[in-house]
């Protein structure tokens, strides 16, 4: 079974990446409620070769509520400061916040979002920098099966893939109500929100 390749390909992995793939092994009783994770991360810049994160913001979703007692709010580090992104998401390298490593702030992720769905707004770039972070640490990518408020949109509409909407404009557009906007914990919310309303009118479950 694909699986029992998993674990023997992930013999000498990290004890919280063998934690992370078992999470994919047990399949979901029928009564299982399907979670979502919805996310963001504030980054130094868009270049997922050379930018890094600077905060994680996870909340989950299931059925049509956003769980905020189920939420993750992770700020990390900063080995790389740039003032000018600091004047976007506030966040400084000597801010208030707890701050934790890299390397921390990944595994308590994973152990976060376990097997759920990754939600996001632009979500490959959000997936790709928690990528790049995790090939750092010597182990694989994210497995989680992933869906994008864009997209979503698009479909809604019918709209090509070449015609984005910015997470503002599906605010705007569906009347979701912003607040602490350009934070990774306050898009990751608003994203929810989105999610949320467009899941219905997809009728996802």
């Amino acid at each position: 079974m694909v699986f029992d390749w998993l674990k023997k390909v992930s013999k000498d992995y990290p004890k919280f990446w063998e934690n992370y793939l078992e999470t994919f092994e047990n399949k979901p009783n029928v009564s299982d409620q399907k979670r979502y994770v919805v996310f963001d991360c504030e980054t130094t810049g868009l270049d997922h070769r050379k930018d890094v994160i600077l905060s994680i913001g996870a909340v989950a979703v299931i059925d049509s509520s956003v769980l905020v007692n189920d939420s993750l709010e992770l700020f990390l580090k900063q080995e790389l400061y740039k003032p000018e992104v600091a004047f976007i998401h506030g966040i400084l390298k000597e801010g208030k916040e707890e701050k934790i490593v890299e390397a921390e702030a990944i595994i308590r992720f994973l152990e976060f979002i376990k097997n759920a769905t990754l939600v996001g707004h632009n979500v490959n770039f959000d997936i790709e920098m928690i990528n790049q972070a995790l090939k750092r640490l010597n182990v694989g990518k994210l497995k989680n099966d992933s869906m994008d408020t864009d997209a979503m949109y698009q479909k809604f509409k019918g709209l090509q893939e070449d015609q984005h909407s910015s997470l503002d404009e599906l605010c705007k557009i569906l009347k979701v109500e912003k607040s602490d906007r350009h934070t990774a914990s306050g898009d990751a919310f608003i994203t929810a929100l989105v999610f949320l309303k467009l899941k219905k009118r997809l009728a996802i479950k």
